[in-house]
């Protein structure tokens, strides 16, 4: 294994992965915001560009699993449904009989090491998604600053595994991949400017296997439509189901630590549950110490990421989980990609 983390591409100056409401309006626009921040996106494009251009011309090395890599990532800073495609295709590959395992950065957690991702992992350690894929899923997980060195130890301890996917790290070019997933939602590519005058974390167009929508439309020309879609039920932290349609007309508190938290909040309401508040916080936010801002008389309900860390302190939360609707001409497409990888 490496002796540290590889090069995970340039970040944007002055900005966190996951920007704040201000700075995605600025993004949808080509307004005077985002020309007067033009100057610093051409120097993180030449950054990102020299970045890729190290990799081919191996002044940086990258290193390739023995095993097909499938990374599903985007090019558009924000959550735009990366997550739940990888746990959709981590389904659909374990009930085609193939043995999946999955690998991350683990971002917000605070250790640096490789581990692996257990059902009891403290959200803290190993990251809110990586755990939640864990539990979603199923499969082997393991967060390292280094995906490949993730792989690498997936591998070790499950030397039967078939197929990776790595959940984000289309710019993570220090791990080769067989097949890319670069997903969009209604957003498209905002004002088609690179960070931080757009949100665009290099140029698009650029060349993957697959694009797919997870918004209410297709945003671009091209690729697959995987709509997102709240579940009709939510789940406690035992796993049992609750109906929607039993806390419709009810108070309650919603509460989101995701890049889009209106989109949450709007779900909820088009599947008619009464939200008395609604809370949105940074995404991946630790809820370290957090209290109930409303009392113990509302019931609370948030997403899957959210409920990871929140059911140790708050067990009577509701998660509400996130569903995806492909075309089934995309699985189609990725079988048939899948299974010339695995005949190779």
């Amino acid at each position: 294994m490496s002796q540290g983390p590889e090069p995970e591409g340039p970040a944007a100056p002055g900005l966190l992965p996951y920007a704040s409401a201000t700075m995605r309006q600025i993004w949808s626009r080509r307004g005077l915001a985002a020309y007067v921040l033009w100057p610093v996106s051409v120097l993180f494009g030449c950054a990102a560009a020299v970045h890729k251009w190290a990799y081919r011309a191996r002044l940086l090395k990258s290193k390739h699993l023995p095993v097909p890599v499938v990374v599903v990532g985007n090019v558009v800073a924000g959550g735009a449904g990366k997550t739940p495609v990888v746990m959709l295709l981590a389904g659909h590959f374990a009930a085609a009989g193939l043995r999946v395992g999955a690998v991350s950065r683990g971002y917000g957690r605070t250790p640096s090491d490789c581990r692996e991702v257990l059902a009891d992992s403290p959200e803290r350690e190993v990251g809110d998604e990586p755990k939640l894929i864990k539990q979603a899923a199923g499969i082997p997980v393991f967060v390292a600053p280094s995906r490949y060195d993730a792989g690498v130890a997936l591998l070790a301890k499950y030397p039967d595994t078939q197929i990776i996917l790595s959940d984000d790290g289309l710019q993570h070019h220090a791990l080769q991949r067989d097949l890319e997933i670069c997903v969009f939602d209604d957003r498209g590519l905002g004002n088609g400017f690179l960070l931080p005058a757009g949100p665009l974390r290099e140029a698009w167009p650029r060349k993957v296997d697959f694009v797919v929508h997870t918004g209410e439309r297709v945003a671009l020309t091209g690729g697959f439509h995987a709509p997102r879609h709240l579940s009709r039920f939510a789940k406690d932290i035992h796993g049992a189901r609750i109906p929607l349609a039993e806390l419709a007309g009810q108070p309650v508190v919603a509460v989101a630590a995701i890049a889009r938290p209106e989109l949450f909040f709007a779900m909820l309401r088009a599947q008619g549950l009464r939200l008395a508040h609604t809370l949105a916080l940074p995404d991946h936010h630790d809820f370290q110490n957090w209290k109930r801002p409303f009392g113990h008389d509302l019931r609370i309900v948030c997403t899957e990421k959210d409920a990871v860390k929140l059911w140790p302190q708050q067990p009577d939360v509701l998660a509400v989980p996130m569903a995806l609707t492909p075309n089934p001409a995309f699985f189609a497409a990725l079988d048939q990609a899948v299974k010339r990888l695995l005949k190779s």
